[in-house]
């Protein structure tokens, strides 16, 4: 007798695919035109074209100006001075810049014109522009005399030598003497030395700095009295002006029309140099001869 059989089952496949049904087809998008055609590259093109906008741009540029520039460039039919004149007239100046205003607007030497006007010996300073369409505007400014600086030259207030043709005319101006490098240095010394004198009712009429560094002084005649000399010395030239100042009003007021100098080089006093007495003249009287 025969028993049970048993049978052994095969287990279904894992991941067969199922069969595909015959005339099946399967669908796939198709990409755009604009992506499946190679795209254009405009980088080289874009470097190639800038120049050749520029140098085009700046062809016509010079052509327009080229074109446009016997209209715009006028000869210049005026001349403007401007400026507080009062050592130097407007002809003198007119005379000066002749042969500059034969150029027109745009061809007018300016730098030139300007140097040539700081050559004259009264202009400290000169400003020299165009104005469309046809003028020339000249803006001067004048040396200001503060002193004479020896017997050839005056000195303005920067302290800068400058030398007029009419020194004859400046006489009445204090006179400062001093080594060539020191113009500066003197008239900033003359500048603080006069204010404080001023108060005293003294000018100075003379400021003389020697090689060697010592300092004289003049005063003028004025409503103190007659002109006195005063020796400063090498330095400390403030404080010991301070000490006449102190000493003047308590001793030496009453006797200034006696007084020619007063030394200062000391470091705690003064000396004081006497005016010489002229003695009175008495007429003898006459003897008759017979």
């Amino acid at each position: 007798m025969r028993g049970p059989s048993i049978r052994q089952q095969q287990p279904p496949a894992i991941g067969r695919n199922k069969p595909v049904p015959r005339g099946a087809s399967r669908m796939v998008a198709k990409e755009p035109l604009s992506v499946r055609l190679p795209k254009a590259n405009f980088s080289v093109f874009k470097k190639l074209m800038w120049p050749v906008m520029l140098v085009a741009l700046g062809f016509g540029t010079y052509e327009g100006a080229q074109r446009l520039l016997p209209y715009a460039d006028r000869p210049i039919s005026k001349i403007a001075v401007q400026g507080d004149l009062s050592y130097i007239s407007q002809q003198a100046v007119q005379q000066r810049i002749a042969p500059y205003v034969s150029g027109s607007f745009f061809t007018i030497d300016l730098a030139s014109m300007r140097l040539e006007l700081e050559k004259m010996p009264w202009i400290a300073h000169a400003e020299v522009r165009r104005v469309w369409p046809d003028q020339v505007v000249i803006r001067l400014e004048e040396q200001l005399p503060v002193a004479r600086w020896g017997n050839e030259a005056l000195l303005n207030n920067q302290g800068e030598a400058f030398a007029p043709r009419e020194l004859a005319n400046y006489e009445h101006l204090p006179q400062l003497y001093g080594p060539q490098r020191a113009q500066q240095q003197v008239m900033q010394q003359y500048q603080v030395l006069s204010q404080m004198l001023r108060p005293l009712g003294f000018s100075v009429a003379r400021l003389e700095l020697r090689e060697r560094g010592s300092w004289f002084l003049t005063t003028g005649a004025g409503s103190a009295g007659p002109g006195i000399e005063l020796l400063l010395g090498r330095d400390h030239l403030l404080e010991k002006m301070r000490r006449f100042i102190a000493i003047y009003d308590k001793t030496l007021k009453d006797q200034i029309t006696n007084i020619a100098r007063v030394d200062l080089r000391y470091a705690n006093g003064l000396a004081v140099g006497w005016r010489e007495q002229i003695a009175p003249t008495t007429d003898k009287p006459a003897v008759a001869k017979n």
